[in-house]
């Protein structure tokens, strides 16, 4: 049997390292982040998009 002591600051370790993890934190931050942008760019695109294509079609309308 182990001893108690040993595995009272081997538990001690453990709680630590998992305590002052903040890799999956750090990780959804990122995810959050990279999402606002996607959905940034695709709504200026979206607008921008629209707004090109009616300029296209009227120049080309006027070439004919």
């Amino acid at each position: 049997m182990p001893n108690q002591s040993s595995l009272r600051s081997t538990m001690k370790q453990l709680r630590h390292r998992i305590l002052g993890d903040e890799a999956g934190a750090t990780a959804i931050e990122y995810a959050l982040m990279a999402s606002a942008i996607g959905a940034t760019l695709a709504a200026a695109i979206l607008a921008l998009g629209t707004a090109l294509k009616t300029n296209f079609y009227d120049a080309i309308a006027a070439l004919f």
